[in-house]
């Protein structure tokens, strides 16, 4: 009976030593785990939580800059009733000499939503796409709304207020409206293109041709693609319509929509 107490005892700190590294791995596994939730959890919120906040944000603070320059126009109207359209006119282009992140605009796409209203800026920063504010940024030696050549802008597709999260949903024809201070823009969207994020000819005042003089009035909307990547980049073209000035109030088309923005 005493020969077998030593072997019992080694069997005893065996089974111990066993517990003990099982342990020891359980409480590694339990903390890599709650590590992945936490990962996911912060995912989460990036990618909609924030988003969302961001997005309602941004449309907020468009509005506003609208609705101010609506009461700006009907102030300087007066009882003057508002030019026939006839009468329009060529497209007024803001000479301003803007600064990074500085709002001189607001757009707005239906086919995105009706909440979709964002303000533009000068510059395409992170302190331009990932503001409160505003959102969509204007490349800088690109053209201006209503100016020949090429007017590009660019904004999110995912987080920070995905000002472009539903640009491949656009068709042919859907409206892109431009408001300045100055008056509202009515561009149609035309086409696609998927390019790399080195193509940067797309915003050449006539796309992918530098060497060319513009003759038309483009838009051009940039995006990272495909959603939750910044491996290439969508881009989507949109040919001026028409114009009004601020006087004459949003297209008609959107009138109704605009008029709930200072709400």
């Amino acid at each position: 009976m005493s020969e077998s107490h030593p072997e019992a005892r080694r069997e005893r700190r065996s089974a111990h030593g066993r517990r003990n590294r099982v342990s020891v791995v359980g409480v590694l596994g339990e903390l890599l785990l709650t590590a992945g939730v936490l990962i996911l959890m912060f995912l989460g919120w990036q990618l909609w939580w924030n988003d969302a906040i961001m997005a309602g944000q941004q449309s907020s603070a468009a509005s506003e800059r609208s609705s101010e320059w609506l009461e700006q126009a009907r102030e300087t109207q007066g009882e003057t009733p508002p030019p026939a359209p006839a009468d329009y006119g060529e497209p007024v282009v803001d000479a301003t000499d803007y600064g990074n992140g500085d709002p001189f605009a607001v757009m707005y796409v239906p086919r995105f939503g009706e909440d979709s209203q964002r303000n533009i800026a000068e510059g395409y920063g992170l302190d331009v796409l990932n503001s409160f504010d505003l959102g969509v940024g204007h490349y800088p030696d690109t053209q201006m709304p209503g100016e020949v050549g090429n007017f590009a802008i660019a904004a999110h597709r995912s987080a920070y207020g995905g000002g472009m999260h539903e640009i491949e949903q656009l068709q042919l024809g859907d409206a892109i409206y431009i408001q300045t201070k100055d008056g509202w823009y009515t561009y149609r969207f035309r086409d696609f293109e998927y390019v790399t994020p080195e193509t940067v000819d797309v915003l050449a005042p006539v796309p992918h041709h530098p060497e060319l003089a513009a003759a038309d009035r483009i838009v051009t909307l940039t995006s990272c693609n495909p959603l939750f990547s910044t491996a290439e980049r969508i881009i989507a073209y949109g040919v001026l319509e028409s114009w009004q000035p601020g006087s004459a109030g949003p297209p008609a088309e959107i009138a109704e929509t605009v008029a709930t923005w200072g709400n």
